[in-house]
């Protein structure tokens, strides 16, 4: 009931032969003004309540297509749902053509459409799942099971305040099941959409609830994986995998909060009796959202996830007598699966491209591997070459790759420059404790010390601030400090405030780890290195708590506060430490104020 569909899907073998004409009356109330699209055995028209002055939708199902009595089942099970999030039915009628439902016309898209689009972040993604929860919840109290809950059947509004304050509403209740009305579904029935089914209703057999939370939890898998786990490239294929185990999302997203993730997994068990219930579902869901990105783009599969599929495959050929461990259900041919909605858009397979942060983080481990051979004596490599074996090893694989090119330059360190090398691991080994799971980001910490050459070092907490979790704020803020120190030692040169009191010149402890322990790396742990990187932290994890995006003029007084209090205190501990003053402190709180504002009002406006 989208009034802006993208596309109109062409399902020829639901559309009624006999659709209203533009300008028909219906229900002796209700104009037809032009046709939205069509689906689930129906019409979709925007028209014109001439007794209220008010736009709705209408869906228009023709008598030869509605012989088991679908429209009246739909109307019947909307009639006693009443809840924001679900799609409210205004009336229903019949004439000697067809049964007409009528609801209010959202507008916006299906969030089937917003997914193949790549427009919703991991927050957008568990906002509508907690919206669904509730609606889901609503319906199972007065005793209606959806059954066919799928991104097509869900709608997400332009304005949620217009809508009711809801981000999403479901929709289409067509094939629901009173829980106390057994006519209502013979028994057999297999109806609903295979890659959203849950295993006991693939199999015919009698419903509760706790389908639709297996198929909620599918759609948000999907929504945060960037793949439909059960979807495959035919329909008797995916009626094979129906009743899998799945995959843990964990596995997919490293970066995910655990628990969302047991919260999903537990929602898609194949075991009825094992499945997580709609309220902890919600509670999971909520307590996430603050955790997660709030950055839209399509979601990009694992890199060997193809590879996995097929040694599995391979792995099970070799097998043949076994059964495997799940027996998967043998249904036969079911009917195409039905896009029900104008807009809806639900293709076999969502295009996969590599997320920003992977060519960020492959980009940034190029340059950094580059420059270290280019400035290091007698490199093993060439700079050029290092960086083309560097980039597209970390692009691929961003933890593996980086923690190989970490270790083969730590190892060349070590037998060349020893007191180098220690400082290399100084840098080197905080990083994947403090980002296990967020291994795109491990080589931007870099970008520090290269603000630093430009003078605009105290901008790097506003760039680390832009991170969705405080804990990975806190650590890219605190790293990028650390790395400036510490490239401040090896170059002797001043980024922002110098090298700490008591570090000698690079020539007199290069090359003896010893020596470098003494003379570089114990005067910074003690002489401010550690400090500074403990300010930017904490000055990268607030900067979102002041500047929220909302308002202008709140975000234009929090940014300033915030970075006057940068600068403020990063020049007050350079005079407690007895080191220079910060080179660019003006400069550099300015450029931070001005990056925090100008990232904050984009994404307010995307």
């Amino acid at each position: 009931m989208s009034s802006t569909p993208k596309t109109e899907p062409v399902s020829h073998a639901n559309t009624p032969a006999s659709a209203a004409a533009p300008g028909e009356m219906v229900l002796d109330r209700y104009r037809l003004k032009r046709r939205l699209g069509a689906g689930g055995m129906g019409v979709v028209y925007l028209a014109v309540d001439e007794h209220l002055e008010r736009e709705v939708a209408v869906k228009r199902i023709a008598i030869e297509h509605d012989l088991d009595g679908r429209g009246e089942r739909e109307a019947l099970a909307a009639a006693r749902l009443s809840h924001p999030g679900i799609v409210a039915l205004y009336e229903a009628g019949r004439d000697d053509e067809a049964v007409y439902l009528v609801s209010e016309l959202v507008h916006g898209e299906t969030l089937a459409a917003l997914l193949y689009d790549g427009a919703l972040s991991d927050r957008d993604v568990l906002m509508i799942g907690v919206t669904l929860c509730a609606a889901l919840e609503h319906a199972h109290a007065r005793g209606v099971i959806h059954r066919d809950v799928k991104p097509s059947n869900v709608l997400c509004p332009e304005d949620p305040e217009q809508a009711g304050g809801v981000v999403a509403k479901l929709a289409d209740f067509g094939i629901a099941r009173m829980a106390d009305h057994d006519v209502l579904t013979r028994t057999g029935d297999i109806i609903g959409t295979l890659a959203y089914m849950a295993p006991e209703q693939a199999r015919g057999q009698r419903l509760s609830g706790a389908a639709d939370v297996y198929a909620l939890g599918i759609v948000l898998y999907e929504g945060l994986s960037g793949t439909n786990p059960i979807r495959a490239g035919n329909p008797a294929a995916t009626a094979r995998r129906v009743g899998m185990r799945l995959p843990p999302l964990g596995r997919m997203r490293r970066d995910l909060p655990a628990g969302v993730c047991r919260a999903i997994d537990a929602a898609v068990d194949p075991e009825v009796g094992e499945r997580i219930g709609l309220a902890s579902l919600r509670t999971a869901l909520t307590g996430a959202i603050d955790e997660v990105s709030d950055e839209p783009g399509c979601v990009t599969g694992a890199p060997l996830e193809a590879l996995t599929e097929l040694t599995r495959r391979l792995h099970a050929e070799r097998r043949p007598g076994r059964r495997p461990r799940r027996r998967a259900l043998q249904a036969p041919d079911p009917e195409p699966e039905r896009l029900q909605h104008p807009g809806a858009v639900e293709p076999e397979r969502r295009p996969r491209r590599l997320a920003l942060p992977r060519l960020l983080a492959g980009a940034a481990a190029a340059a950094l591997a580059g420059a270290a051979l280019a400035w290091l004596p007698e490199p093993p490599l060439g700079p050029a070459v290092g960086a083309a074996v560097a980039g597209p090893a970390v692009l691929l694989l961003p933890r593996l790759g980086w923690l190989l090119t970490t270790a083969a330059l730590l190892v060349w360190l070590a037998i060349a420059a020893p007191g180098i090398a220690l400082l290399a691991l100084a840098a080197a080994l905080p990083v994947p404790l403090l980002l296990a799971r967020s291994g795109p980001t491990w080589s931007l910490p870099a970008i520090a010390p290269l603000l630093g050459l430009a003078g605009l070092a105290l901008a790097w907490p506003a760039l680390a601030g832009q991170a969705a979790r405080w804990h990975v704020r806190a650590a890219l803020g605190a790293l990028g400090g650390w790395w400036l120190a510490l490239a401040e030692a090896l170059t002797s040169e001043r980024l922002l405030s110098g090298p700490a009191r008591d570090v000698e010149a690079r020539a007199a402890w290069e090359a003896a780890p010893l020596d470098g322990a003494r003379d570089a790396l114990w005067p910074l742990l003690s002489g401010g290195g550690v400090a500074f990187a403990a300010l930017w932290g904490l000055a990268a994890a607030l900067l979102p708590v002041l500047v929220r995006g909302r308002s202008a003029a709140l975000d234009l007084v929090g940014v300033a506060g915030w970075a006057a209090g940068l600068a403020a205190a990063t020049q007050a501990l350079a005079q407690a430490l007895a080191l220079d003053p910060p080179r660019g402190l003006v400069l550099g709180a300015l450029a931070a104020a001005v990056i925090a504002v100008a990232v904050r009002a984009t994404r307010a406006r995307t």
